[in-house]
């Protein structure tokens, strides 16, 4: 494993510690121009999700409405009653977003998707460095805010779904995470600059409970508006 990945993992509580546990819950405050331009305003405004460590499975409840819940792995998202009863559902969902641009309409179940897909992908990070395929390594420094951020390239295999093939992550002295990039392929390639900051420990591990997406330049440069996308954190709970 890449020394910068090693360090990273431990900042945030380490791998044994990590891998005793297989879910994580959290309740999400979330706003931004997203949701909006995707003609899903409010549905997942105030919703807790719950995600799976050991499978990319992940539920967002409420979905909507309190009587709906999603259900997502990469293979099918589904839409159920809180009693259970199917609703709605698509296999092979990435493959719906064909020919997306940022500004094209999801249905539900692509939200319910796209929202599985962000959700995984950001808590399980950055332990998911570890995960078979995954490769990082080191890249150039960055500076921002005043300080000097080591960044970590990192490429997925096929088998995980997630918002781009390559993504890096920028962390700070401590090992803590100040930033994450990547491009939303479902989204056009949308490039994005997603904030992470105001950690908390929770059982041992470091979650940051405050995001905030941004466009991201050409150069890399984030734009200070519009918000793409905030989500505040609490209530987080790991078993």
């Amino acid at each position: 494993m890449d020394k910068l990945t090693s360090d990273i993992i431990n900042a945030h509580g380490g791998l044994e510690r990590w891998k005793s546990f297989n879910t994580v819950s959290a309740h999400l405050v979330q706003g931004g121009a997203l949701w909006g331009l995707k003609g899903k305003a409010g549905v997942l405004d105030d919703t807790s999700v719950t995600i799976d460590f050991w499978r990319e499975a992940v539920s967002h409840a409420p979905f909507g409405s309190a009587s709906r819940k999603s259900s997502f792995t990469p293979d099918l998202v589904e839409l159920r009653t809180t009693e259970g009863e199917l609703l709605e559902s698509l296999a092979n969902p990435r493959d719906s977003f064909a020919g997306h641009k940022l500004e094209t309409p999801w249905s539900d179940l692509q939200l319910a998707y796209f929202a599985g897909v962000a959700m995984w992908t950001y808590l399980t990070m950055p332990f998911l460095l570890a995960e078979e395929g995954v490769q990082s390594r080191e890249v150039d420094s960055w500076e921002e805010k005043g300080e000097t951020w080591r960044r970590l390239r990192v490429e997925f295999p096929p088998s995980i779904a997630t918002h781009s093939t390559v993504q890096t992550l920028y962390c700070g002295r401590d090992g803590l995470l100040r930033r994450h990039d990547y491009d939303v392929e479902i989204a056009g390639n949308t490039p994005g600059a997603h904030y992470v900051s105001d950690y908390a420990e929770f059982q041992g591990l470091k979650f940051p409970t405050r995001r905030r997406i941004f466009p991201r330049q050409p150069d890399g440069q984030a734009l200070a508006e519009p918000l793409v996308v905030s989500i505040d954190l609490d209530s987080i709970v790991l078993t």
